[in-house]
């Protein structure tokens, strides 16, 4: 029992991608009170400059549309060198559409959430769960 306890209280690393500083920090706070490491990089190419000096995370949280590097440009990059330790990369944005939730995952988004409607309570369960559904 005690084993499984410990799983299940596994703190993990994720790396928060968007342009809007006020979200960062409300899912960062989120998730750093469930007991998990954040790192916050403000747009697309400031997580670049992370992944490629080796930082390695359990999942990546990012934004589909930021200037510079944006969303999908992100995703191809992670995928193409091998960016992050294999994270599970999962999609945040108000970009709803199925084209746009299509694009995503042709890039290499392995979820999709969409931010007007998920709290951040649901957006913390629902990139757990990823994460350990991919294991």
């Amino acid at each position: 029992m005690a084993e499984k306890e410990s799983t299940q209280k596994k703190g993990y690393t994720v790396l928060l991608v968007d342009d809007d500083k006020f979200l960062l920090d409300m899912y960062s706070t989120k998730f750093r009170e469930a007991g998990h490491t954040t790192e916050a990089a403000f747009g697309g190419d400031d997580a670049l400059k992370k992944l490629r000096g080796g930082a390695q995370f359990d999942a990546i949280l990012l934004d589909m549309v930021m200037p510079g590097t944006d969303g999908i440009e992100l995703l191809k990059n992670v995928k193409a060198e091998k960016l992050g330790g294999n994270p599970t990369l999962i999609a945040l944005s108000n970009q709803g559409e199925q084209s746009d939730i299509d694009k995503a995952k042709e890039a290499g988004a392995d979820d999709y959430i969409v931010k007007a409607s998920a709290i951040p309570s649901e957006v913390l369960a629902h990139v757990i769960n990823a994460i350990e559904k991919r294991g």
